[in-house]
C-alpha cells in the first residue's frame, strides 16, 4: 500500500505525536453496507493494526476484512477543528 499524504497532513500528524491510526468503519443501511475510514492519533480499541511505511510519521492500518487499498490518501479537513481524513484509493469509502 502506497501512502499519499500532503505536507499539511504530515505536519498535523507530527504535531499530534507522529502516529496516525486508520481503521475501517462499516455503516449498514437499507441499501447495504458502506465502509468508511476513520483516523485518530490513538488506536481504536479492539482493532488489529499493522505498521505501514509512510514518510515522516508512523502509520498503523486496520483493514478489517478488506484487502488493503493500492493507495491510502491522507488530507486535512475542517476549518476550526482540523483533522486527518483518509481515502481508500482516493475514494471516501472502501471499494
Amino acid at each position: 500500500m502506497r501512502v499519499v499524504a500532503n505536507a499539511e497532513a504530515v505536519r498535523l500528524i507530527k504535531d499530534r505525536g507522529g502516529k496516525l491510526y486508520v481503521w475501517t468503519d462499516i455503516h449498514r443501511c437499507c441499501s447495504g453496507g458502506i465502509t468508511y475510514l476513520k483516523t485518530d492519533s490513538e488506536p481504536k480499541e479492539g482493532r488489529r493494526f499493522e505498521r505501514v511505511d509512510a514518510e515522516g510519521f508512523e502509520l498503523w492500518f486496520a483493514r478489517g476484512s478488506h484487502t488493503p487499498p493500492d493507495e491510502l490518501h491522507l488530507d486535512i479537513k475542517g476549518s476550526r477543528r482540523k483533522r486527518v481524513e483518509a481515502y481508500w484509493n482516493g475514494c471516501v469509502f472502501a471499494i
